[in-house]
């Protein structure tokens, strides 16, 4: 009867139990993996093989088959050596029996039969815990990743032998509590992040900046070179709002597929900040790869991705975005699969304003034709689904040192977390809002109604700008964050006003002319 350890394999952003049976049979000594399984782990063969040998056992000299079960679920990664070996030591006897249909056993090894670590830990010890496994044996530097998950035992092993003697009880827990305390250790993200006191001379753009992040909004920065694009966007991460315990773990549970976990695999208590560079591919942006892995736009999952030079990108890159963008996910469709990723982030671009990129200053020479047609790299759809758009003015160097420093990175977040708690409380009963930029068609009209003064302004304004309804919405929803600031429970004239204020580059667009 063949005997039978258990592991998992990652399928998006979850796990699926994985059953790992080995048989010896009366046969030409070889080992022979079945199950759909990728080169990775085919080839744990001949490093169960060395590790096995190397931790003092012996592979039977018969033909064994390991089974990867279920067999048509396809199956990637070198994380299932140990289940492998513990169950390969199990049927040749090596071992004695024992409630194996109990563990999760998770871990590459090295030739000599230490245990590396893997990706992708996270999300399987949190299905193991939904299906009632009792215990998960990981390495020992998974181990901080592990215990993120509560209510299930974990357990960090250096090696197969240590593993071997804990299963049949004849070694107590190994003792790693000190080196994991110091692995959990983390320093607080914002005391090393940039501070918003650093810019000075922008304070319009910097109010722009709070209203985007106070509402979720997504924004974009058009300026001459050099004028703090940059410098302004690294540092709306440090006024988010802090994560939420859910929020932290399911960014963890995207960087462990990724394998991007830093930081000994502790939980990632910051927002994430993407800025990838503008000759990124759609597949490095969205997602893909033969794994169909997470993308820029999954990586930055509850944070912000920033994308420079935004009209640098390619086209088809860009328009891309549009669907993330609009359904706060991603699905990637490949040979061997479809894989969904979240991806609610707060999407930031900069750009300069022409090709030569000093327009309107007077050492530029471009045309307004050839303006528009850098401007035009933006198709109308993606353009839509920007919220916020403002010039930044660039400040004298001589100036700067008169000029007066931006409030604080602290001040600008207690802020963005007033106006937060105010939206947090007012779609508490809806599922899957939770700030202004989240609100669907028929929730705007619920908590976006205006005056009549106010409509008539808006209407105005949008027959002037050729705006569609989308943008008109977005309008809405800004100035939704704006009476939030100022902890007003109706928009008025004035948030309308401030909604408007936003869209400089539409604006100037209108002032053109075009042969």
């Amino acid at each position: 009867m063949a005997s039978t350890a258990i592991s998992y394999c990652i399928q998006g952003m979850d796990a699926v139990k994985v059953e790992i049976e080995a048989l010896a049979l009366k046969g030409h000594e070889m080992m022979t993996i079945i199950g759909l399984a990728d080169q990775a782990v085919k080839e744990s063969a001949d490093r169960v093989t060395a590790a096995v040998s190397s931790s003092g056992f012996y592979i039977p000299a018969q033909k064994v088959i390991l089974n990867l079960a279920p067999g048509n679920l396809k199956k990637r990664g070198a994380h299932y050596d140990l289940a492998m070996a513990i169950s390969l030591l199990t049927e040749s006897g090596q071992i004695s029996p024992h409630a194996l249909s109990e563990h999760v056993l998770i871990g590459e090894f090295s030739l000599n039969g230490n245990l590396r670590p893997v990706s992708g830990v996270l999300p399987m010890v949190i299905a193991a815990k939904a299906e009632g496994m009792k215990t998960v044996i990981v390495p020992l530097e998974n181990l901080p990743e592990a215990r993120l998950v509560k209510g299930i035992h974990i357990y960090g092993m250096k090696n197969l032998r240590e593993t071997v003697a804990f299963l049949e009880g004849k070694t107590s827990i190994p003792e790693y509590e000190e080196s994991i305390k110091n692995c959990e250790k983390t320093a607080d993200i914002r005391e090393s992040q940039p501070d918003f006191y650093d810019v000075r001379g922008q304070e319009e753009l910097v109010e722009a900046v709070v209203l985007a992040a106070a509402g979720g909004h997504n924004m974009l920065m058009i300026g001459t070179p050099g004028c703090g694009k940059s410098m302004i966007a690294k540092r709306i991460p440090s006024i988010l709002p802090s994560m939420t315990e859910e929020e932290e773990l399911e960014v963890t549970k995207i960087y462990s597929i990724a394998g991007l976990l830093k930081d000994n695999h502790s939980l990632m208590t910051h927002r994430p900040f993407r800025a990838p560079h503008h000759n990124a591919s759609l597949n490095a942006l969205i997602g893909g790869g033969i794994s169909a892995i997470p993308g820029e736009v999954s990586l930055s999952h509850d944070g912000v991705l920033f994308l420079d030079e935004i009209a640098e990108f390619s086209r088809r890159t860009l328009d891309a975005l549009r669907q993330p963008l609009e359904d706060k996910y991603v699905t990637i469709s490949r040979v061997h699969g479809t894989n969904t990723y979240p991806s609610s982030f707060m999407f930031v671009a900069a750009m300069n304003p022409c090709p030569c990129g000093y327009y309107p200053d007077k050492r530029c020479r471009c045309t307004d034709y050839e303006v528009q047609k850098y401007r035009s790299s933006l198709s109308g759809p993606l353009m839509d689904r920007i919220d916020i758009q403002k010039w930044v003015h660039p400040v004298s160097f001589f100036e700067l040192a008169d000029a007066k420093p931006s409030p604080s990175s602290a001040e600008l977040r207690a802020m963005v977390e007033a106006a937060r708690a105010i939206q947090q409380e007012r779609y508490k009963d809806i599922p899957g809002v939770n700030c202004n930029a989240e609100l669907s068609g028929s929730l705007i009209d619920k908590f976006c109604k205006l005056d009549a003064s106010s409509m008539t302004l808006l209407a105005n304004a949008s027959k002037k700008a050729g705006w569609s309804a989308r943008v008109i919405r977005k309008l809405l929803t800004v100035a939704r964050t704006a009476a939030d600031l100022r902890n007003s429970e109706n928009i008025n004239e004035c948030d309308i006003k401030k909604a408007l204020s936003m869209r400089d580059l539409d604006n100037d667009n209108l002032t053109m002319e075009v042969v």
